[in-house]
């Protein structure tokens, strides 16, 4: 048996741009912002994730998310190969989406800022902290291993 899932929580470093296949599906890909743990004291990290959405989920991505949006992703790690300009075989990593969700309340019309967090409990929108029973921040102390 395998697993391939992933599930991702960061910033989305460009606006999105909604394509078309030559058959009419839709798909689109773009890059989140994923910030590493740290400790106090140390320099915050990020790493760059490549994402492709199709059909449905690149729709809903494209048209309630823009560059700097806090998105919740869930797919599956994929990996394809490619000829690059050289003439070399590289590999490309980049998670396929299935399912997109708003992590903090959209921006609203006349304000700039997000003011608050949803209760991840509570708000329907969040399908990883209702799953999950909220977000919980741990540290490696509180792990069992």
């Amino acid at each position: 048996m395998s697993i391939n899932v992933a599930i991702l929580t960061g910033r989305i470093t460009a606006d999105v741009e909604l394509k078309y296949t030559p058959t009419g599906i839709s798909v689109c890909n773009f890059t989140i912002a994923v910030e590493r743990r740290y400790k106090q004291g140390e320099e915050r990290q990020s790493d760059f994730i490549n994402v492709q959405a199709w059909r449905h989920t690149a729709e809903f991505i494209s048209k309630n998310f823009q560059k700097g949006s806090l998105i919740g992703i869930e797919g599956a790690i994929q990996t394809r190969k490619y000829t690059d300009k050289d003439g070399k075989t590289r590999t490309a990593f980049e998670v396929v989406a299935n399912d997109a969700q708003f992590v903090a309340p959209k921006r609203s019309q006349s304000n700039d800022e997000v003011n608050s967090m949803p209760d991840s409990k509570n708000d329907p929108m969040n399908k990883f902290g209702a799953e999950l029973g909220g977000f919980v921040e741990c540290t490696d102390e509180d792990l069992p291993f």
